[in-house]
């Protein structure tokens, strides 16, 4: 099974919004056995809150089941669990190669880097851009799932 943990500042946005997508994506195909889907924050400041409501809406929108989350924070036990811990703009980045021991680094990168346009996704937090941003994270979903799913 695949380990998949999604990554954003407060796990409030896009790394649920991940979340959620990849577990449609991973039903849809009918993967659901060989996928382990999840997210973090990097930072402390929403922990125990729920989805941001414009996710929420994003993804009822276009008809994605959410998963119901509260934040929570990455901690070293997710790091030895998850395969791909998958961030989603340079910040995350840095924060998590602060967070985590050096030799769980080849398992960090960002959600864009499984397209073929890499870069950063925005934070709908201070955007308040949630199409936008959905359109990133479904992308990079899609191109994660393509890259990793079982032959």
């Amino acid at each position: 099974m695949l380990k998949i943990l999604f990554v954003c500042h407060g796990n409030i946005c896009r790394s649920t919004m991940a979340e959620s997508i990849m577990c449609w994506l991973v039903e849809k195909n009918h993967l659901q056995k060989a996928y382990c889907i999840a997210s973090a924050a990097t930072s402390t400041e929403e922990i125990g809150n729920p989805i941001h409501h414009g996710t929420r809406r994003k993804l009822r929108e276009q008809n994605i089941p959410i998963v119901e989350h509260y934040a929570r924070q990455i901690c070293l036990q997710d790091a030895e669990k998850y395969d791909y811990i998958i961030g989603m703009d340079d910040a995350n980045m840095r924060n998590l190669t602060r967070m985590l021991p050096a030799q769980y680094h080849h398992k960090l990168s960002k959600l864009l880097d499984h397209t073929m346009r890499k870069g950063n996704i925005a934070d709908p937090w201070y955007t308040g851009n949630f199409d936008e941003t959905f359109v990133d994270v479904l992308e990079g979903c899609q191109g994660l799932l393509e890259e990793t799913r079982p032959k």
